[in-house]
C-alpha cells in the first residue's frame, strides 16, 4: 500500500500513455521530429513513468544570487548573464522524448527556455565551430557534442519541465535539452557553451561514453566509445 501511495504523490509520475506528437494542444510548441516515430522508444531501451534522479556527483549547492551562464569559444560575441538575465530572453517550448543511456525513457516532455539557435545567433557562431562543450556547476562536470545536434530545432537551454521550474535534483535552475541524443548530453546545472573547431570529450566520454550519442543509430544506439573501433 505505501508503494502506492508514493507512486500517487510522486507530481512526476505519468499515469497516461504519452501523447502522438500531433495531439499536443499548445500552440507554437516545437515538436521534436523523434516523437512522431511509429515506435518511439529506441532499441534496448524501456518506458518509465517516472523522471528517475541520475548524475555523476550528486546535486550541487548553487547560489543563485551568483548564477552566471557563459558564450565563449569561436564566437564573435562572449556573453554572459545573469539568472534573471538569462530568464528574460525569448523563450520557446519543446515537445521531446528523453533516452537515458541507463536504459529507460521518459516519453511526452514540455521543456520551457531559450533555444540553442536563439543562443547561438546572439553569440554570432564563426564557421568554424563544429562543436560544442556544456560546462556545468556539477564540480567541473563537462559534456561534448556536434555543432548541429546543437543547433537542432527542438534543442534548448531549458529553464522549466511541463510547465514547472526545473527541480534541483533534475538540473534547475536551468539544463541543457538536446533531444535528438542521449540524454547524458543535456547537461544539468549548466553554466556555459563553449564553441570549438574540434571534438573534446568530456566527463562521460573520457570514461568510454560515445563522443556522439544517438540513441536510434545502429542495433542498440551509440552508447560507447568502443562501437566505432
Amino acid at each position: 500500500m505505501s508503494f502506492l501511495s508514493n507512486l500517487m504523490r510522486d507530481q512526476y509520475y505519468q499515469r497516461e500513455g504519452p501523447r502522438p506528437a500531433e495531439q499536443v494542444g499548445e500552440s507554437g510548441v516545437i515538436i521534436s521530429p523523434d516523437t512522431r516515430r511509429e515506435q518511439r522508444i529506441p532499441q534496448g531501451q524501456t518506458r518509465t513513468r517516472k523522471w528517475p534522479v541520475l548524475d555523476a556527483h550528486g546535486t550541487p549547492d548553487i547560489d543563485l544570487a551568483t548564477w552566471r551562464f557563459s558564450l565563449d569559444g569561436l564566437i564573435e560575441n562572449s556573453l554572459n548573464w545573469s539568472l534573471d538575465e538569462f530568464m528574460r530572453l525569448p523563450p520557446v517550448k519543446v515537445y521531446a522524448d528523453f533516452h537515458c543511456v541507463t536504459r529507460w525513457s521518459r516519453l511526452d516532455n514540455v521543456w520551457g527556455g531559450i533555444s540553442t539557435r536563439e543562443l547561438a545567433r546572439l553569440a554570432g557562431v564563426k564557421p568554424e565551430a563544429k562543436f560544442v562543450v556544456a560546462s556545468a556547476y556539477d564540480y567541473g562536470w563537462t559534456t561534448n557534442l556536434p555543432l548541429e545536434f546543437f543547433l537542432a530545432e527542438d534543442s534548448l537551454v531549458a529553464w522549466s519541465h511541463d510547465g514547472q521550474p526545473i527541480p534541483p535534483e533534475h538540473g534547475g535552475p536551468v539544463r541543457l535539452i538536446v533531444p535528438q541524443l542521449y540524454a547524458w548530453k543535456s547537461a544539468k546545472w549548466i553554466k556555459g557553451l563553449t564553441f570549438l573547431a574540434k571534438d573534446r570529450a568530456g566527463f562521460w566520454e573520457e570514461g568510454g561514453y560515445h563522443m556522439r550519442g544517438v540513441p536510434w543509430q545502429g542495433r542498440d544506439g551509440e552508447r560507447f566509445r568502443w562501437q566505432d573501433e
